[in-house]
């Protein structure tokens, strides 16, 4: 049987929201099996859960944000997406995640700090089987024309892979590869995707800080490009590292999904908002999905019984 996954222990971080600037903390917990990943706000005088799901997004404006049942005036969580991407990349099912705030602290920017901090916890498998959703038939949004055109697809496919397409027009971005796909049965993601980190525009900055966004960005955590140039000292960490981000950000939208996919995906300029309604349009469409579990991990999909080692 191709099991679910939890951790085998408790494990801490604290650092500031990208957007709030706040100081948070995080406690991630084992959870049982069928529960899901949940956030529990401890900081409220009556704590609440919020279970992840795509119903339970409310806000896609510079990251995705969840409240429960989605409602607006509700506790939220925001920034969750690259936590939840090292969740997809160690093939974690259930997790119980304690936030002493409204935002997920940004650690280096990328997914490659809760990488750490979830294999240093201890990953094992429960006495469940893992479920799939498998997509059967295409599903897509698209959005605008011309310059303006955005779109996101999900196809099926016998495993999982993420093809996406950036395009920003700016010479220090287009000078890096604009075109990434990642393969979960080829390629690594702690290797090749949870490095990747952030990236904002210099030029940018003083109008997101008088909305109340960025007030914990700093080169510590964002890569940040000028007018022509990457500003951070120690450059890129990946040649492509801004469409890297990008793959990294709708791992991390598609598994609020809840179970992991088995299809593939590919964008042009997409981002939380329309990942989001993505899923929502393939949840939609009973015809465009359905659950499977794997009697014998040899019957998935190369790469998922592999995807970390369980000790």
């Amino acid at each position: 049987m191709l099991a679910q996954r939890t951790l085998k222990s408790i494990t801490h971080a604290v650092g500031l929201g990208v957007h709030s600037g706040q100081k948070v903390e995080l406690t991630l917990r084992p959870a049982p099996p069928d529960s899901g990943i949940v956030f529990r706000r401890t900081d409220l005088p009556v704590p609440v859960d919020i279970p992840v799901s795509p119903f339970a997004v409310s806000d896609t404006r510079m990251a995705t944000t969840i409240s429960p049942g989605g409602e607006p005036g509700m506790p939220v969580v925001q920034t969750i997406e690259h936590l939840l991407s090292a969740c997809a990349g160690l093939g974690l099912d259930n997790l119980a995640i304690d936030i002493s705030g409204e935002e997920v602290p940004v650690l280096d920017g990328s997914a490659a700090s809760f990488v750490y901090l979830l294999q240093s916890a201890g990953i094992v498998l429960q006495d469940r089987p893992k479920r799939f959703l498998r997509v059967t038939k295409p599903v897509e949004i698209r959005e605008g024309e011309g310059a303006s055109l955005k779109w996101a697809k999900l196809e099926p496919f016998h495993g999982y892979r993420l093809s996406f397409e950036i395009e920003f027009n700016h010479p220090a971005v287009d000078a890096t590869g604009r075109v990434v796909t990642f393969d979960f049965s080829e390629g690594q993601y702690k290797r090749d995707i949870a490095r990747a980190r952030t990236f904002g525009f210099a030029r940018d900055v003083e109008a997101m800080r008088s909305r109340g966004l960025g007030l914990g960005g700093s080169l510590d955590n964002v890569v940040v490009v000028d007018d022509s140039r990457v500003l951070n000292a120690d450059g890129l960490r990946y040649a492509d590292e801004f469409a890297k981000h990008k793959i990294l950000d709708a791992i991390g939208d598609l598994q609020v999904l809840g179970q992991p996919l088995l299809a593939a995906y590919s964008a042009y300029k997409s981002g939380h908002a329309l990942n989001n309604k993505l899923l929502r349009a393939l949840l939609a469409d009973p015809d465009a999905h359905e659950t499977v579990s794997f009697a014998h991990a040899d019957e998935a999909p190369k790469g998922f019984a592999e995807m970390t080692p369980a000790w």
